[in-house]
């Protein structure tokens, strides 16, 4: 299987199922790659679907930054590929 095919859609695919685990709008988060020193927003993330799962690649180096996996009662989340994840909070 070509991980890397045209076959994904982009970061927002992530919003419902992170928001179940932040109490943010983590799609405006952003991240830089431990891969290529890259910045951008969860948003801009490259999300394939096709594993028990999320996996979210880094847009520019194709770096795996998340993976998301979510069952009947637990999520795991593995953010390995992800240098930093700079999280915008609401004021307060």
């Amino acid at each position: 299987m070509d991980f890397l095919s045209d076959d994904y859609t982009d970061g927002n695919a992530l919003a419902g199922p992170l928001r179940e685990l932040f109490a943010v709008d983590m799609t405006e988060a952003v991240g830089r790659c431990a891969g290529c020193g890259g910045e951008g927003p969860v948003a801009g993330m490259k999300v394939y679907a096709q594993a028990p799962g999320l996996v979210a690649r880094c847009p520019s180096c194709q770096e795996v930054l998340m993976r998301l996996v979510r069952g009947p009662s637990d999520a795991w989340l593995d953010l390995r590929g992800t240098m930093s994840l700079r999280i915008p909070m609401p004021a307060e």
